[in-house]
């Protein structure tokens, strides 16, 4: 009976968590009257006090502001990366399963070839052709991210092709167009929108890893991987600046993944292990 209740209440402080961070996304304002961006040189590199709990930064910036600040930019990365490959890779998987042969070989030995490559690095050429900014790095991580959905909508394409109520719908005279976007679309989608929520996790990650390197927000704008990268100059005389935003990375994908999980297994009718 451990093992359920362990799984329930890690359930409950994930989900408080994405509470929080939602809420820190929409009104950060809420928690803090702190400017993100406003330089204190006097007080810079502060150790976290009860004036300043997460320290400042090298110019003297509040960094618990600039964490609070942060979450809308990183947030919204991953949100608008997974949404963007989810739409792709829906695409791309209907016209693999309902194009005939040559389309599902071609669209589906480009899909091997990208998903041979790890997603950072699909996303870093990317970006190297895109070019930097949030636009871009979101549009990078959701090229990277596409060919796995891609798979997945395909795959449950033709199950539901091969289902009972589309094979009846069929010998019922029901238009293909008709056909695709009452029974076949909504189908195949669900699973993959399930599976979406734990791909958010992973799209955070991968913004924060592009914003680590320079490529995502630029400064004075609060963004949590710029803001990592800010403090890896500064591990050994003021850790902190490194230290909150990489919790705030870590905290929130664990979380996102923890509900993502359950709901998957939620979905596919299966028991915590």
């Amino acid at each position: 009976m451990a093992k359920p209740a362990s799984g329930r209440t890690t359930l409950v402080l994930a989900s408080a968590l994405l509470v929080l961070i939602a809420a820190a996304a929409i009104a950060p304002g809420l928690f803090t009257s702190a400017s993100p961006v406003e330089t204190d040189p006097i007080h810079a590199l502060a150790a976290p006090s009860a004036q300043h709990w997460f320290g400042t930064d090298q110019l003297g910036r509040d960094l618990f502001s600039r964490v609070l600040h942060g979450t809308r930019p990183s947030v919204l990365l991953g949100l608008g990366a997974t949404a963007l490959a989810v739409a792709g890779g829906a695409a791309l998987g209907l016209a693999s399963a309902l194009g005939g042969r040559a389309a599902d070989q071609v669209l589906m030995r480009a899909a091997d070839v990208l998903l041979s490559l790890p997603p950072i690095l699909l996303a870093l050429l990317a970006v190297t052709v895109l070019g930097t900014g949030s636009g871009n790095v979101m549009a990078a991580i959701a090229i990277a991210f596409v060919p796995g959905y891609a798979r997945i909508v395909r795959a449950e394409t033709r199950v539901v092709q091969r289902s009972g109520y589309v094979e009846a719908a069929q010998l019922l005279g029901l238009r293909r167009s008709e056909l695709i976007l009452r029974h076949v679309l909504p189908n195949a989608i669900g699973p993959m929108l399930v599976l979406a929520t734990v791909g958010f996790g992973s799209a955070l990650i991968a913004a924060s890893g592009l914003s680590f390197l320079g490529l995502g927000p630029q400064p004075p704008s609060p963004e949590w991987g710029a803001m990592l990268s800010q403090g890896r100059s500064f591990l050994q005389t003021a850790w902190w600046i490194g230290v909150f935003p990489g919790a705030a990375i870590t905290l929130t994908a664990l979380a996102v993944n923890a509900v993502g999980r359950r709901a998957q297994r939620r979905f596919t009718g299966r028991t915590a292990a």
